[in-house]
């Protein structure tokens, strides 16, 4: 378990993991009165939160699954990352990918967040790359 310092200057609760082995944390909308996504329409969502992750982790900010299935709602940039220097507000970029109007009402809970170990590569110039049965076999290469 990695201790995260949060502050919540928002008036919803703090993320919790709904079961034991949840993997994520569900986000809260912090916003001041109910937001409509138009179809195709999105917009970046408060949440009242600010954290500090320890160095070497990050938090991913990902869809729930009943918003995606039942209405068509989804983090536009999933996984969003919060990097362990960031101390902004937490925010949530819904987008409506369904084709009726979706009301975000305060409080709602809108996304998911990933606590997860985060490394960072030493890239390393060479001239060429060692063999494998794949090489370079891109999207779809293996058939259906």
């Amino acid at each position: 378990m990695v201790t995260v310092k949060i502050i919540n200057k928002g008036r919803q609760p703090l993320p919790a993991y709904a079961t034991p082995q949840s993997a994520g944390m569900d986000l809260h909308a912090d916003n001041d009165e109910p937001v409509t996504l138009r179809p195709l329409q999105r917009r970046l969502i408060p949440t009242g939160l600010f954290i500090a992750l320890p160095e070497g982790y990050e938090a991913q900010v990902r869809p729930r699954s009943g918003l995606a299935l039942k209405h068509g709602i989804t983090v536009l940039n999933t996984p969003g990352t919060i990097d362990a220097d960031y101390r902004g507000e937490i925010g949530v970029v819904l987008v409506n990918l369904s084709d009726t109007d979706f009301t975000v009402n305060p409080g709602e809970r809108i996304a998911q967040m990933v606590i997860a170990r985060c490394e960072q590569a030493d890239l390393q110039v060479v001239a060429e790359l060692d063999e494998t049965e794949r090489g370079a076999g891109g999207y779809g290469h293996t058939g259906v």
